[in-house]
């Protein structure tokens, strides 16, 4: 941006903005202008009132739980406005002071001097198919709690299922089925703990057919459906991906998704000294689960058959070659780093981070979404 324009940082709570100015060039004035409600009739007043003064103007403000409804307002009014990441803020070492004025007069200097990293803002319609999305996970997530009680409440009363080992399977779901308990207490809280699980299932299962039923509609449903030629990405996979990724095209090359995603190595360099760690996990975690979770499937020979060859019958062939090149590569890929002794852990992330740039290459071949009006 040039030097006549103001920049604006906005630091954004529940109920009010700190609203910090920093005048254009590298010298001008950094001020603290005051706090307002966060709600958009008071935001669209101090807009109005800064317009008077200022010709041209920025905004910046950090993401947050309050959503991206202030950008969109702000876009609206024919402002450009940032939603910056938290985690890429610069502070300063040794800081103990935080306040709301402090944080808006930070943010408008740093907003000047361009240390803020953006994040991608999604429109609407995409940040409602995100939220189905999440709301699935949510009760995938009390699946596993839920689960995890029960079986607490059996170990304390000493029933472990020991048949296989293996829980949730039809038989151990039988082996339930066949637990009585003399007290009526414990009976009684035995059979709340699976009712929460099957109400938690069935909230799942609505769930994902709503996702099923509301995905034709959606602009990236084309990007849903080829990435769905990778072995190991179904559709809920898939759209989980789509979801939280959003346009890939802002990615350069696949090793910024990666990076995104939080699949690289942690790195400690100095002079001739090169120190690499785990990974970063500092990005998308939803997205970045999933993909590890797909790459289980790669410690299996490749073939294309079952789901998979249904899910790609009607892809394109480019796509369907990227899918097959996938497979060959990763399930070698996979054999060869556990015969080397690697921790399957380690083997697994090391497989996501590769199908990464897969689904990047995939991605890229769909067409771009229509942005909303």
């Amino acid at each position: 941006m040039d030097q006549v324009t103001t920049y604006v940082g906005l630091d954004v709570s529940k109920k009010t903005i700190a609203v910090g100015i920093a005048a254009g060039g590298d010298r001008g004035e950094v001020r603290f202008y005051g706090s307002i409600s966060s709600a958009p009739d008071a935001v669209a007043r101090l807009v109005r009132t800064l317009a008077t003064r200022h010709a041209r103007m920025a905004f910046a403000y950090e993401a947050g739980p309050t959503g991206y409804g202030l950008h969109r307002q702000l876009t609206q009014l024919g402002y450009p406005c940032q939603v910056v990441a938290p985690s890429m803020t610069p502070a300063r070492p040794g800081s103990q002071v935080k306040t709301d004025r402090r944080d808006a007069v930070v943010l408008a200097s740093l907003f000047r001097a361009g240390e803020l990293t953006p994040i991608w803002v999604p429109d609407a319609e995409h940040e409602a198919m995100r939220d189905l999305i999440r709301a699935r996970l949510a009760a995938v997530g009390a699946i596993r709690r839920t689960r995890q009680q029960l079986l607490s409440f059996l170990l304390r009363h000493g029933r472990a299922y020991r048949t296989n080992g293996k829980h949730w399977t039809k038989a151990h779901r039988r082996w339930l089925g066949d637990q009585r308990f003399d007290h009526p207490a414990q009976q009684i809280a035995f059979e709340e703990y699976n009712r929460a699980i099957e109400q938690a299932e069935d909230r799942r299962a609505r769930i994902e057919c709503q996702i099923e039923a509301l995905l034709p509609d959606w602009s990236l449903c084309s990007t849903v459906a080829a990435i769905q030629a990778l072995r190991g990405i179904s559709l809920i996979a898939a759209v989980t991906l789509v979801a939280e990724i959003g346009d890939f095209r802002r990615f350069a090359n696949p090793r910024q998704l990666m990076a995104w995603l939080g699949l690289v190595p942690r790195e400690r360099s100095s002079g001739a000294t090169r120190a690499q760690g785990n990974i970063t996990k500092a990005g998308n975690t939803r997205a970045r689960r999933m993909l590890v979770e797909s790459a289980w499937s790669y410690r299996l020979p490749a073939r294309v058959a079952g789901d998979l060859l249904r899910r790609s019958a009607n892809l394109p062939e480019p796509v369907r070659e990227i899918g097959w090149k996938a497979q060959v590569r990763l399930c070698a890929r996979y054999r060869r780093l556990q015969r080397s002794g690697r921790p399957r852990n380690v083997v697994a992330v090391a497989i996501a981070r590769e199908l990464a740039a897969f689904v990047w290459a995939i991605a890229l071949r769909t067409p771009p979404p229509m942005q909303a009006a």
